[in-house]
């Protein structure tokens, strides 16, 4: 299925500066999926890389499960799917994204650490095929746009661009200005984030940005409260739900990020700025260590089946 659809999204076309017609992304795990969703149903064709032809075809897979779960919810209609998964390809290949205008780096890695090193490096091989005018961005947002740009032989195309999950309804997008960005390429990405209908929020940069620097914490303390058995991790979530009208609770919300995505934030944070209350719960490492990570995997500070909540959240005595 994946190798037509590719070749429905793969078509040539005359390139032109400022344009904004095709976008490349390297990884696609979760976010890269709700990324690859939102921009090609903006009409804008996407190819993404991933580590294998196994992978790229689980990717399709992954992505029609999603939209039919849209359609079920009455947000989608069947010729709208095929006409979003038609826009888009993947590919294990650094030369498929030449002609990309704008290219995401969103790679979910499982190693412990900040992954800089590994970030860089794919920046440096986006560079040595895309064309002098492609801007070259980051989903990330515990890292420093500047050391990602510092691989570059023009760090001024690097940009900060911070998606937040889940990328179809939340609002804002968060555009970073690193040290060597130019007024060309945070003009484009802002350019690119208006097209998807969001909200610019423009900011220096700074590791974790706004939301995850504000989140952090208050996933942390959501857990302090559960390990003290002050609440259930429902009642926790309620509370913030319809007391604050949050979208999720904080448990929730760290469910559906992945617990080993929170803590990798949360320990770069720690180690960027020293403070306690970036340093990981108890609570969350020991879920983390069980291999109940969150949504995706079935089991976090909850029980899923179908990605749908079906049990009671978990109480602070099974953790003494």
């Amino acid at each position: 299925m994946a190798e037509v659809l590719e070749e429905y999204a793969m078509s040539s076309r005359p390139r032109k500066k400022g344009s904004l017609k095709k976008v490349g992304i390297i990884g696609c795990g979760t976010m890269g999926q709700e990324i690859a969703q939102l921009v090609s149903r903006h009409g804008i064709d996407v190819v993404f890389i991933d580590v294998s032809e196994e992978r790229i075809h689980e990717v399709f897979l992954e992505l029609n499960q999603e939209l039919d779960n849209v359609i079920d919810k009455w947000g989608l209609t069947v010729s709208e799917k095929r006409a979003i998964l038609t826009r888009i390809t993947g590919t294990t290949e650094y030369h498929d994204i030449s002609d990309c205008d704008l290219v995401i780096e969103s790679i979910n890695s499982k190693k412990s650490g900040t992954s800089l090193e590994l970030r860089k490096d794919i920046f440096k091989k986006i560079e040595a095929v895309v064309s002098e005018d492609c801007v070259i961005t980051s989903n990330t947002s515990t890292l420093i746009i500047s050391d990602l740009a510092s691989a570059l032989d023009h760090p001024e195309r690097a940009v900060g661009l911070h998606f937040l999950s889940p990328a179809s309804t939340v609002k804002i997008v968060e555009v970073v200005n690193g040290l060597h960005t130019s007024d060309y390429s945070m003009e484009y990405v802002v350019k690119f984030a208006r097209m998807l209908d969001k909200k610019v929020i423009n900011l220096l940069e700074t590791p974790g940005n706004i939301s995850t620097r504000l989140i952090v914490p208050l996933i942390n303390e959501a857990c302090e409260i559960l390990m003290e058995g002050v609440a259930s991790a429902t009642n926790v979530d309620e509370t913030m739900r319809l007391g604050f009208g949050m979208q999720f609770g904080p448990l929730q919300l760290a469910d559906r990020i992945g617990l080993d995505k929170i803590i990798r934030s949360m320990e770069n944070l720690y180690q960027e700025f020293g403070d306690p209350k970036f340093k990981p719960n108890p609570i969350i490492k020991r879920l983390a260590r069980g291999g109940k990570i969150g949504k995706k995997y079935g089991h976090g500070f909850y029980k899923y089946k179908d990605g749908y909540i079906i049990d009671e959240s978990i109480h602070c005595p099974e953790f003494k």
